[in-house]
């Protein structure tokens, strides 16, 4: 009887070690969306304003500048409900603008062009990546939580169900290929 009851007290406390560890590492999990998002709401916000300088800086022609700008404008003051659609469109508007290299040749070609154009292709660069990194954590999170004995404790507490940002962030061919 002792013994059956040393038995059950340390599969217990084992079960309870392993419960705490997973709520644990779904807890880093949360963490690490948290600050994925926040360096992925960086990045839109650099590329946004980088767009905007460059929209009213009068290197463009205005047709190019008043697309440009609009997204761009409409990109940082979008409501977190229409942001990936308004990111999305900027994307488009970025790719309309400087679809073709002889767009951001004349950009080069303007005084301080060529700092403007480096800016905006390295943050062009950088959205894909920090999107993909604030995804992968969500991928991950999304998974832990799908195991049943996350549900059945509840080990996930009250946090939100993580949800991936989904946008269309192919940048520029003539962008894309530029050196830092």
């Amino acid at each position: 009887m002792t013994a059956t009851l040393i038995w059950t007290v340390a599969a217990l406390i084992l079960v309870g070690v392993y419960l705490s560890w997973t709520a644990g590492r779904l807890d880093r999990l949360h963490t690490r969306i948290d600050a994925a998002r926040a360096a992925l709401d960086a990045q839109l916000l650099r590329r946004a304003s980088v767009a905007q300088e460059l929209a009213t800086s009068g290197v463009l022609d205005p047709a190019a500048s008043i697309v440009l700008y609009e997204a761009a404008h409409a990109a940082r003051q979008a409501e977190e409900e229409q942001r990936e659609v308004a990111e999305s469109e900027l994307s488009q508007a970025l790719r309309a603008v400087f679809g073709e290299p002889e767009q951001v040749e004349v950009v080069r070609g303007a005084p301080g062009g060529e700092e403007a154009a480096g800016e905006l292709a390295a943050a062009v660069r950088r959205v894909p990546m920090a999107r993909r990194f604030h995804n992968d954590a969500v991928r991950a999170a999304r998974a832990l939580r799908r195991h049943r004995k996350v549900r059945w404790f509840r080990l996930a507490g009250h946090a939100p169900f993580p949800m991936a940002f989904e946008m269309d962030d192919e940048p520029p061919v003539a962008l894309a290929d530029r050196p830092a």
